[in-house]
């Protein structure tokens, strides 16, 4: 297959999807990618379904612009009520953002595991159909008020959110839980907090991994690799660039404009 230099999309509702960009950069580190943080709406997971469909279609076509071959949508409650929708109007591979449930039911040693996600991630049609396929196991769900926007104001120390995750974490580890989804992409931030929290024998599960070695496998079939050396990422935010630098370690490029 031919190379294809033209740059990765990635959106998010904010900053939380840098957790999935890192692990497709690390992966595939001579692709160019774009990431746009749309902070000023975050969060999504409190929004209907028509506005979040909306928002999605906002962010691609501002990532079309900047001629993406493929678009990443970084964000759990995204992928679960717009996808389908941006799939049909737009001729660009989408990659999705789902909750890791299925390598967590197939080890669980309990058949009881938690997972922490947006109201918009857990109320979605795609959800319900997924959890649907595992009635033998125990899913326990939790929907994590507050903490995206605890994160995206920088406070992921804060005690506000030690107090917030234990009240979250606490009837999962009473109900015997062994493994804990983490069902949106901002929660990744919190792992050293969470594990603070949670006995050591409970395991933690994100989709960063899964979705860069999805990403890879498209880029192999269907649009091919960057042939370009290692490249500069870069970042955009509409609203509190300071966050979104300190989250990437004052590292890269960020751009704060409206969108």
């Amino acid at each position: 297959m031919n190379s294809n230099n033209q740059p990765i999309g990635i959106f998010d509702s904010g900053i939380g999807g840098t957790s999935i960009w890192s692990a497709i950069h690390q992966l595939l580190p001579n692709e160019k990618t774009i990431y746009l943080a749309d902070s000023k709406n975050a969060p999504y997971g409190q929004k209907s379904k028509e506005e979040i469909i909306a928002l999605s279609m906002k962010n691609t076509e501002f990532l079309l612009e900047m001629n993406c071959k493929l678009i990443v949508v970084a964000c759990n409650t995204a992928t679960t009520n717009a996808i389908q929708e941006l799939r049909l109007k737009y001729d660009v591979p989408f990659i999705g953002i789902e909750p890791a449930i299925k390598p967590a039911v197939t080890n669980s040693k309990t058949q009881i595991i938690g997972i922490l996600a947006t109201q918009g991630t857990l109320n979605s049609e795609l959800f319900h159909k997924t959890i649907a396929k595992y009635q033998d196991t125990q899913i326990i769900e939790q929907v994590g008020h507050g903490l995206v926007q605890l994160i995206e104001n920088g406070e992921i120390n804060s005690p506000e959110m030690t107090q917030l995750l234990h009240s979250y974490l606490t009837p999962m580890i009473k109900a015997n839980i062994d493994y804990l989804v983490l069902g949106c992409s901002h929660f990744p931030y919190l792992i050293p907090q969470i594990k603070k929290i949670l006995p050591e024998h409970i395991q933690i599960i994100d989709s960063g991994q899964a979705v860069a070695k999805q990403t890879q496998k498209i880029l192999a079939e269907r649009i091919g690799f960057s042939s370009a050396e290692k490249t500069e990422p870069i970042f955009y935010t509409n609203i509190n660039s300071k966050v979104l630098k300190e989250i990437l370690e004052n590292k890269y490029t960020v751009i704060e404009k409206d969108f």
